[in-house]
């Protein structure tokens, strides 16, 4: 006989209770935690059970009883199907207050630690078109709705530029307005749609690896400069050519016009070949009175006016004094060391990426900054005693690592340097607690801030400073 199957069970009438990691909500079934998807707090659903384990289940609502009383209208068409923005039904306070409670329960959960009273979460001045950097998808068929294939055969299946479905590698929706990034975003990629239908250029078809147009990437700034790459998957002079000057001819106020011929299985850029077809072959942002240069493969933190936010908290909390050296470790493209090198006698920056290095040393020559010095390597190889012993011993360091946090090395080599202070800023604060109590017992934390760097999504910085006890 073969095995009973575990059938996936149809909860019905489930109040959700409140929000989870992730973006998703929680509800409770007998002691059960069921996490679901598309709804929030006060909402009665019925939950169809996609996952089942001992502890907990994870589904999403079939049928909405009970619409929560703090839900407000989405603004935008594609919510709820593009994935992108998941909370736009919620109000932005609701969502700061998740977002604050969610830092404050990770530190004191995870990290186990003492904390201070921590400030107040700082919001986004803009909750709409904050992004100064998207990348959109060409496919050969856009992405069906359940309800568009509910309706049977006359729908056709038309070609998108837009976004991938979450966890859908070949489904992409098609877009018609987007608000994360301000004109002429949008208007670039209708245009391009357009043209491509009026003159038959095919898009790219993932499965089949085969098509002509195949991503598109608009970097916007503070200053009003405009960088677009558009990606081919194969040359055809005489239709990138086209297209091309068609682009360059209907948006004169770009600044940098660029494009790539990719002809790998992935759309990664960081090892592809960029050709400059019109303009600069880079646009620059600002932050005080400084300037960054930004290149196609540059990074820089998504959104410009909030990530001044962050790195002018981040130079208050650090409170650094004109006789400091200051290591700021994943300096990236050095915009914080760079922000912080005149309050301070000398800044070290460290990043494993070399290109990000290059563009750090670029950054201070172009604002004229000579006590910084930028070195490219494996944290845990670079950041050794000998390194300290010739460039100083670190008065406060500065740490932004990526979301996994800090290698176990690291965070030992960090508490073998022994910095007076150090600024902890995280783009995942689980990993920061993890890390956090990891070097507890030399370091108080002392101040704590969160910052919405992202509205309508599930994501948070927050910068915690830790003082030597």
């Amino acid at each position: 006989m073969g095995r009973k199957r575990n059938r996936k069970p149809l909860l019905e009438n489930i109040e959700i209770v409140k929000l989870a990691a992730e973006g998703k909500a929680i509800a409770k079934v007998d002691d059960k935690v069921v996490f679901v998807t598309n709804v929030i707090p006060g909402d009665v659903v019925d939950v169809q059970v996609t996952k089942k384990r001992k502890s907990y289940m994870e589904g999403h609502p079939v049928v909405f009883h009970k619409y929560s009383d703090l839900r407000v209208d989405a603004f935008c068409e594609h919510f709820g199907i593009c994935g992108g923005c998941k909370w736009q039904n919620l109000p932005y306070e609701e969502q700061l207050n998740f977002k604050q409670q969610e830092v404050l329960d990770n530190l004191s959960r995870i990290g186990k630690i003492d904390l201070p009273e921590a400030n107040p979460i700082l919001p986004s001045a803009k909750t709409e078109f904050y992004r100064n950097k998207l990348e959109f998808t060409f496919s050969n068929k856009r992405y069906l709705t359940n309800e568009e294939i509910a309706l049977g055969d006359e729908i056709i299946r038309t070609p998108a530029v837009g976004f991938h479905v979450p966890k859908l590698f070949d489904k992409v929706v098609d877009i018609n307005k987007c608000h994360l990034q301000a004109e002429p975003s949008n208007a670039i990629r209708l245009a391009i749609k357009e043209y491509a239908f009026a003159n038959d250029l095919s898009f790219f078809d993932i499965r089949a690896q085969e098509g002509f147009l195949r991503t598109l990437i608009i970097r916007t700034s503070t200053t009003g400069d405009v960088m677009a790459i558009v990606v081919f998957y194969h040359e055809d002079v005489e239709k990138r050519e086209g297209l091309m000057a068609h682009i360059a001819e209907k948006f004169p106020e770009i600044t940098s016009l660029l494009y790539i011929i990719n002809e790998k299985a992935n759309d990664t850029i960081t090892d592809q070949d960029v050709i400059l077809y019109k303009g600069e072959d880079h646009i620059f942002e600002q932050m005080e009175d400084l300037k960054f240069k930004i290149g196609p493969k540059s990074f820089y933190q998504t959104n410009s006016e909030q990530a001044y936010e962050l790195y002018s908290k981040t130079r208050e909390f650090a409170n650094i004094q004109k006789d400091e050296v200051v290591y700021d470790l994943y300096t990236g493209t050095g915009t914080i060391a760079n922000f912080v090198a005149r309050q301070a006698k000398k800044v070290i920056g460290i990043e494993y990426v070399p290109e990000a290095i290059e563009d750090a040393k670029l950054n201070s020559e172009i604002n004229g900054i000579d006590n910084t010095a930028f070195f490219a390597g494996d944290m845990k190889n670079v950041l050794n005693a000998e390194f300290i012993a010739e460039h100083g011993h670190p008065d406060m360091m500065i740490v932004d690592p990526p979301r996994a946090g800090m290698h176990a090395d690291v965070v030992e080599t960090i508490l073998q340097a022994a910095p007076n202070r150090i600024v902890y800023v995280s783009c995942n604060s689980a990993t920061q607690a993890r890390d956090l109590e990891m070097m507890d017992h030399a370091y108080k934390v002392t101040k704590i801030q969160a910052v919405d760097m992202f509205p309508h999504t599930h994501h948070v910085e927050n910068i915690v400073l830790m003082e030597k006890r």
